[in-house]
């Protein structure tokens, strides 16, 4: 990363909680100047693609064989600021990622007390990815008053705790009570695209995912999309997730329901060159919240469904 570049995108998180009590930054003005008005729509998701292959088991309800862990530091609430001392790194994740049984059925469980990545091993492109997760009850510093958070990460390519020596650079699915389904960047050089309208209601960059709305990368300041809508259950019952991507494009749909398309998913380098970014691997968050995952099967496929707004 570009050490201003990386700088900026730390003050940029590690500050998000506070955006929306202070008055925003010029730079921070003029990157959302020219949204246009959020409008909500009915969003419909139509044409589902037929798998081309037969489908993969992600986690194989046994063990955590095909997955690698990595943690951060000792401290979440240093995550954002650089420190001197080394992440933990693989040592001790198999205690914070686990497999264990819930609700009569085999879990991958992720304890969010130190904050990491889950990565599995395997490289892929072009697939419908679905899992289901729900909230524990543990919530841990620097997180416990805050929405339970994790996250689905995909196109992870890099070292592990490249960014923030907690993850690989990736494209995020968001998963945070409220925002589920959101667009987020891990890493200054990854930057898809998507198209938003503004909404005062939420915390800087106000931006929400709507078809028709101005096409904007997700770039500093402006890191996020916010979902179209909140399609979460209550805390403590399965959600669906379904994550389908296709070259450099993907929709995000919660419980059924498409939240958010993205589009141009690509890297940008140092001198400006952009490469689109079409696969990768998968990590799953441990954030701050206890979460449980199951059902985690990938299959190919060779288009995307629709997403369109009904009248």
């Amino acid at each position: 990363m570009l050490k201003t570049a990386a700088l900026a995108l730390v003050a940029t998180l590690a500050a998000s909680a506070a955006v929306a009590q202070s008055a925003p930054t010029p730079e921070q003005t003029a990157a959302i100047k020219g949204d246009p008005a959020f409008k909500p729509q009915n969003l419909v998701l139509g044409a589902l693609p037929k798998p081309t292959g037969p489908q993969v088991a992600l986690f194989n309800g046994r063990d955590l064989a095909d997955w690698e862990g990595w943690l951060g530091y000792a401290d979440p609430a240093k995550t954002y600021t650089k420190p001197p001392e080394a992440p933990i790194g693989h040592t001790g994740a198999d205690q914070v990622f686990k497999v264990v049984q819930e609700d009569g059925a085999p879990a991958l469980y992720a304890s969010g007390k130190t904050w990491g990545a889950l990565v599995h091993k395997g490289d892929y492109a072009n697939y419908h990815l679905r899992l289901e997760f729900k909230w524990g009850p543990g919530r841990w510093a620097p997180r416990v008053n805050l929405p339970p958070n994790n996250g689905l990460l995909y196109h992870s390519f890099g070292a592990h705790g490249a960014v923030f020596g907690t993850w690989m650079k990736s494209v995020e699915f968001e998963i945070m009570q409220g925002s589920t389904g959101m667009l987020v960047r891990v890493g200054e050089d990854v930057r898809p695209s998507t198209y938003a309208g503004h909404d005062p209601s939420i915390i800087y960059p106000h931006r929400r995912f709507m078809i028709g709305g101005r096409e904007v990368d997700v770039v500093t300041p402006a890191w996020n999309v916010e979902n179209h809508r909140d399609a979460e259950k209550p805390a403590g019952e399965w959600n669906t997730l379904d994550l389908y991507v296709l070259g450099d494009k993907a929709v995000h749909v919660v419980n059924g329901v498409p939240v958010l398309v993205a589009h141009d998913i690509k890297t940008v380098d140092e001198s400006g060159k952009r490469t689109p970014l079409t696969h990768g691997r998968i990590q799953l968050q441990s954030e701050g919240a206890e979460t449980f995952f199951r059902n985690i099967v990938l299959e190919p496929i060779n288009a995307l469904p629709t997403v369109t707004a009904k009248k």
